[in-house]
Order: structure tokens, then C-alpha cells, then sequence
């Protein structure tokens, strides 16, 4: 895990988040927020993190399969990957976590989004 500093760095993701939060959506958002909340808990298991730190990485390569500039899909690929993840690793998904996310998300888009469809697959 000390080597994850090239592919995945906290100034980097929360970078990425405010400048295409917005463009990505609520449930790319919230499911990368999600996956950030698990990976600052310490019971969380070294492999479940770096699964974690795989996902977010990918997320903020300014690269990646369908660039995030793409109109209507930038953002697919990265959901796809950030869902995987969280699939893996939800079982340390609690209301804690949740909480934070939604927190956070509040903060950015208002009290009026929807986590049903991301919460649903937990």
C-alpha cells in the first residue's frame, strides 16, 4: 500500500470530484464517496483496499477507456469500475460510511438526491 501514491492520491480524487462532480452525476459521485469512506476505515483488509485504490485510481486517470469529456458516456467506464468495486467490498459498507457519502453529497448537489438506486445495490 505504500506504493499506491501513482495511481490513487487523495488531492487528486477530491480534485476530480469537484471539477466533474456535476457532469459525472449523483450515482458516480456517491459511489466513488462510498468507496473513499471504506478505504479511511482501519478494519477494512489490505486486499478489499486495494481494490478500492484500483477503482478510485482509475476514476481519476485524466485517461481512461471513454474519455470523461464524452458527452453522455464519459463517465460509464468509471462507473463501471467504481461498481465493481463497491460490489466487492460492500460488506464494510456501514451506515457510517453511508452517512459521510450522503454527507458530502449533500453538500455538493443540494438534500434532493436520490441514493435509492446505488443503496439498492448493496
Amino acid at each position: 500500500m505504500d506504493n499506491t501514491e501513482k495511481h490513487f492520491s487523495e488531492e487528486k480524487f477530491w480534485d476530480k470530484l469537484k471539477r466533474y462532480g456535476v457532469k459525472a452525476g449523483h450515482s458516480v459521485v456517491y459511489t466513488a464517496l462510498l468507496l473513499y469512506f471504506v478505504l479511511q476505515k482501519p478494519d477494512v483488509p489490505k486486499k478489499s483496499k486495494m481494490v478500492i485504490i484500483g477503482a478510485l485510481g482509475y476514476f481519476i486517470l485524466p485517461t481512461d477507456f471513454i474519455p470523461d469529456m464524452a458527452v453522455g458516456v464519459g463517465f460509464t467506464d468509471d462507473l463501471g469500475a467504481l461498481g465493481l468495486a463497491l460490489l466487492q467490498v460492500s460488506m464494510y459498507i456501514d451506515d457510517e460510511v453511508k452517512a459521510k457519502a450522503k454527507a458530502k453529497l449533500s453538500d455538493w448537489f443540494g438534500d434532493d438526491v436520490d441514493t435509492s438506486e446505488v443503496d439498492g445495490k448493496l
